[in-house]
């Protein structure tokens, strides 16, 4: 046989699964709604192992449809297995084209699993003497590594393909020989497959147990040998653990015979492929793994009033090494017959004001320096008001200069009766206020536009061009370079450079906007963009653009104090471990916790055999020991140093003075705003140490701090929603919610409620709107569960409508794919049918809470509109500086106290009229601390 054979046998489903679920928290949907995940990460996966590898011959191995033989003998085998999502059920056909599309043999064996076909396979190559990789991330294949045979472990996060011969299996699980990978599995069980092992026997006993005896047969020959507890087990559990080492041993005689012509690596189908990638959107994929067939056209006319040639930038990109990713998209460009201005001088800049005076919708983009919009400077200015024809204004470096050329566009900017269309234009309008220039008239985001259409999915104009418009732009960012590795700056260069591209991002932009318009009507969205999220983009640019103070020298002490009680917990953890270790290393603190301290018999593991140490792990074990309390302390007070206290200051704006963080209105699908830089939605309030950080907030100078946040909101829209009569008696009577809740369940006058007893409603109440089941609550009240049932069933018994508005949540969901808020924000829910009782579960609560959380950020939103609207009419100076969850803070000028509680307090709670009143509660202090 040729040594220069390279067989490559994938275990597709082990593939797909892993694909699916690295995709789950962000997962790939097309404009169509399906979920592409698992298909894109199999290709992604598939694509890297062809050109890394470049294997000479390759065979993808799949499970068969019905049972196999190891069901058949045990009935239990991967009985506890959910049922495959739907998502990766739909996607197995299209994944099977894709492969004879990449002319690979799919290899299929009927009552054998795809381990056993690869097994067989893999060992009648390894006889031949042919290099073969078997390319899973599956454990039990390395009981079949030979010295030609390897596992090719897929990447997985930050970690890279890894291939693993007989000796690094002997080294990674502590064994003689890679065939006792059988012997562990058969002691320790497997969960994953649902086989059993030896009961009470881990991963360390069994590499110990295999170590001393050498496999299952010997060992239970040997029993006398044992000793207490783990003799018990072994010789009570002899015949289970016999019959999970068959079930763990992967066949190597399967009827397959190995056919290396048949699995000869060929040309793929590209026709096929491409068919397959553009009906699933893949375009960005497919640009790569074609880009090689990619040609310039030739004699290309265009029609282009100033600016370079073809040749002109092809030299340039040339010189930049993007030819290959900009000549398709030139070719492109040039068959639309656009018509891209480079208006480059005074004469062609006043010919441009006088158009778009005239004109009644236009698109526009700003080129600057960089991602800031406080710190950036404007570098150019583009425009389009029909369908491939743009025009782009260019600006020198010389802010003296560049000012007056945006003046003479602001007629433009500031005509009220011209729509504005942008893509994240509150960018554009920060930028422009730089240069006092304030965008007037209404306003067309297509990001916000194709966020309250879709909001599960990406918004960005790279994502709407290649969904709509079926192309992918260029971005200028592609010019500059890589961040960090010979960047350019936005000034390197020439505006002949750059006019094609900066013109194509108007165009495109404008070309979004008619689209989305439609699609906005079509998805009965018009309302909320119009008049909910349009409306919001001007208060979001002013309170970003105010930015807040912060107290330095009270955040430099909180420092001092933090680090110090840092050192204190440090010391107070060495002391309970007996030892020092590092205590940011999960794997230390495993060790510790479990090996050493033995706080749970049975801890939980990752898939690489660590120990898992998560808050949520920690959080469940803290009445264990005295240990785990400090831990979690310590990784709080770290978090909140590196988070917050330490990094604050440096994100003062240092021409400024302040900080401007960022409110995105497109991140989160509730339709909740979400900041950065910092993110001020994660400031833990309760605690004393988000008290410090709080204080650090001030307001300007001879003003106070003002805050007013909505009580108990989502609590009220539960009332409104569910139209429960004995919720809204309650809201109504004026009584502390939670006690009336309490006084209902535990059928008592609300006098004689315990501060328990409230406290146990309160935890009910919001947990419930969550969806919370009779196990969670359990856990967060540290009841039993039993207790919880009574607490819950207490609950709905005194709330019957609220059980009703929440079974009805979840039917209309299962009806139409989507649950809606009060102002018809919708919220989609493509796995509410789904049989996989996680992801179920998982789409039910969301389909509770969606509408409940949503209502309450659309009416924040409203608040916030209608103040920015009543400070602008009534001349008020105080500024609307910070919007968290249901909250608003304000700086105040002290003469304006009164008045401007007035007026935040009436918009706040006549935003939205229902069955309940809202209810603003207000305060004032020198800081953010003493007003909340």
């Amino acid at each position: 046989m040729d040594e220069n054979h390279k067989l490559f046998l994938l275990d597709a489903y082990a593939l797909i699964y892993r694909a699916y679920y690295a995709f789950i928290k962000n997962p790939r949907i097309t404009s169509k709604g399906f979920n592409t995940s698992a298909i894109l990460g199999f290709v992604n996966t598939l694509e890297d192992v062809l050109k890394k590898e470049n294997p000479t011959h390759i065979g993808i191995a799949f499970d068969p449809a019905g049972p196999t033989f190891r069901h058949e003998a045990y009935e239990h085998y991967k009985a506890q297995r959910e049922e495959t999502p739907e998502a990766i059920r739909l996607s197995v056909p299209i994944i099977k084209d894709i492969i004879r599309a990449y002319n690979i043999p799919i290899l299929e064996v009927p009552g054998y699993e795809a381990d056993d076909v690869i097994g067989t396979l893999a060992t009648q190559a390894g006889k031949q003497g042919i290099t073969t990789y078997m390319m899973t991330p599956d454990k039990d294949y390395a009981q079949l590594v030979t010295d030609n045979v390897f596992i090719y472990r897929p990447k997985y996060g930050d970690k890279e393909f890894e291939v693993m011969g007989p000796e690094k299996v002997k080294e990674k699980y502590n064994i003689e020989s890679p065939c006792q990978i059988i012997d562990m599995l058969g002691l320790m069980g497997d969960a994953s497959d649902n086989i059993p092992g030896c009961p009470g026997v881990g991963e360390k006993t069994a590499q110990k147990l295999i170590a001393e005896f050498g496999s299952i047969e010997n060992l239970l020959e040997h029993t006398d040998q044992l000793k207490g507890a783990l003799k018990t087990k072994v010789e009570s559990s002899k015949e289970m653990i016999t019959f999970s080492k068959f079930l763990a041993t992967i066949k190597i005689d399967v009827p397959i015979e190995l056919d290396m012509d048949a699995l000869v690596r060929e040309e793929i189908k590209e026709e096929e492929l491409r068919k397959i990638f553009e009906e699933l959107e893949f375009r960005t994929l497919a640009d790569r793994i074609f880009k090689k067939e990619a040609k310039p056209a030739a004699n290309i006319q265009k029609q282009v009033q100033s600016g370079p040639t073809q040749g002109d930038l092809f030299g340039f990109f040339a010189a930049e090494g993007t030819e290959e990713a900009n000549f398709g998209n030139l070719a492109r460009l040039d068959s639309l017959n656009y018509d891209y201005q480079l208006v480059d001088n005074e004469e062609k800049r006043l010919s441009l004001v006088q158009k778009l005076l005239t004109t009644e919708v236009f698109a526009l983009d700003t080129e600057t320096t960089g991602m800031d919009p406080i710190e950036s400077e404007l570098v150019g200015m583009s425009f389009s008001f029909a369908e491939n024809q743009a025009f782009y204004v260019p600006v020198p470096a010389n802010q003296e200069e560049t000012l007056k050329i945006v003046k003479e566009f602001q007629p433009v900017f500031e005509n009220e009766k011209s729509l504005k269309v942008g893509q994240n234009i509150k960018y554009d309008m920060l930028i422009l206020q730089n240069y006092g220039i304030n965008i007037k008239g209404k306003l067309f985001d297509t990001m916000i536009a194709h966020y309250v259409i879709q909001p599960e999915l990406r918004h960005g104009m790279d994502y709407l061009a290649e969904v709509y418009l079926n192309y992918h732009t260029i971005h200028i960012d592609e010019l500059i370079g890589p961040k960090g590795k010979n960047q350019k700056n936005m000034r390197d260069l020439s505006p002949t450079d750059v006019y094609l591209y900066a013109c194509e991002d108007a165009d495109v932009t404008l070309k979004l906007k008619n689209i989305l318009e439609e699609e906005l009507k079509k998805y009965g969205a018009e309302d909320l963009f119009y008049n909910i999220e349009m409306p919001l983009v001007p208060v979001l640019a002013y309170m970003e653009s105010n930015g807040v103070r912060l107290d330095t020298e009270a955040l430099k002490q909180s420092s001092i104090y933090f680090s110090n009680k840092v050192v204190e917990i440090e010391k107070e953890i060495y002391a309970l471990a007996g030892e020092e270790f590092n205590i940011a290393s999960p794997k230390q603190v495993g060790e510790i916790l479990f090996d050493k301290l033995k706080i749970v018999e049975k801890a939980k593991k990752t898939k690489t055999g660590q120990y898992t140490t998560s808050e949520e792990v920690l959080e469940s074990l803290r009445g264990k020991h005295e240990i785990i309390g400090k831990i979690l302390e310590h990784r709080g007070l770290k978090k909140l140093l590196g988070t917050y206290i330490d990094a604050l200051p440096l994100l003062i704006n240092p021409r400024t003075g302040r900080v401007h963080t960022s409110f995105n209105q497109t991140v989160t699908s509730t339709g909740r705003l979400s900041s950065s830089n910092p993110n001020l939605q994660n400031i833990p309030i309760r605690d004393e140490e988000g008290k410090e950080i709080r204080k650090a907030f001030i307001p300007d100078d001879d003003c106070l701090f003002f805050s007013a946040d909505y009580s108990q909101i989502e609590l009220r829209i539960m009332a409104h929603l569910s139209e429960d009569k004995n919720m809204i008696d309650a809201f109504l009577s004026g009584h502390d919610i939670h006690a009336a809740t309490a006084a209902k369940i535990y059928k008592i006058d609300i006098k004689d409620v315990t501060s328990d007893m409230r406290r146990k409603a309160k935890t009910a109440n919001f947990g419930i709107i969550y969806g919370i089941s009779v196990f969670g609550l359990a856990e967060r009240m540290n009841v039993d569960r039993k207790e919880a049932k009574e607490l819950i069933d207490g609950y709905f018994e005194t709330y019957p409508q609220v059980k009703t508005y929440m079974d009805q949540s979840i039917t209309v969901a299962q009806e139409t794919g989507y649950v809606e808020t009060i102002f018809h924000r919708k919220r989609y829910l493509p796995d509410i049918n789904s049989r996989n009782a996680v992801v179920r579960g998982y789409a039910e609560r969301n389909a509770i809470n969606a509408p409940i959380q949503g209502s309450a950020a659309d009416i924040i939103k409203v608040a916030m509109i209608r103040i920015y609207k009543r400070f602008q009419a009534e001349g008020i100076k105080a500024k609307m500086i910070l919007q968290v969850h249901d909250e608003l803070n304000f700086s105040v000028p002290i003469e304006e106290k009164e008045q401007v509680e007035r007026i935040v307090i009436e918009e706040m709670e006549n935003a939205y009229r229902m069955h309940v009143p809202l209810k603003a509660d207000c305060d004032w202090g020198k800081n953010w601390l003493e007003a909340h």
